[in-house]
């Protein structure tokens, strides 16, 4: 079963000695919607392709032990992705060839962690006022 990270945690970590790539990764899975900001550091793996690229991304990602998923709100694309992903992993450690990890869903996704965080440069980058504040990116 996979678990959720709250807003507040999530930047503990990234604000933390923990190194991003190394001690954990966050995982954006917005499409189009990704202009506008993101958390500082995220890699963007677009759900419309993400089931073609998820070996991919658990091979780049195989020896970080807490990989982050979330998209806009975190209620269809970033669980879906978590759960295809958690299970690409699993069978990794299953076949020795994997590290005990956590996979883990952004509460509220990145519109609640931009809400709190925007104003923060260590905790969200690109962020744009324009794409925010304007309801038809939603």
């Amino acid at each position: 079963m996979l678990k959720y990270i709250s807003p507040d945690e999530l930047a503990a970590i990234i604000k933390s000695d923990k190194v991003p790539g190394k001690d954990y990764c966050v995982i954006d899975v917005r499409d189009d919607d990704w202009a506008g900001g993101n958390i500082k550091g995220a890699q963007n793996a677009p759900s419309s392709q993400f089931y073609v690229h998820v070996h991919d991304l658990v091979q780049k990602t195989k020896n970080v032990p807490m990989v982050v998923f979330h998209c806009a709100l975190s209620q269809v694309r970033g669980p879906k992705a978590a759960r295809i992903y958690a299970q690409a992993r699993d069978q990794l450690e299953g076949d020795g060839e994997d590290i005990p990890h956590q996979v883990l869903i952004l509460r509220g996704g990145f519109s609640d962690f931009q809400a709190k965080y925007k104003d923060d440069p260590d905790l969200v980058e690109n962020w744009s006022k324009e794409v925010w504040s304007n309801p038809e990116w939603f």
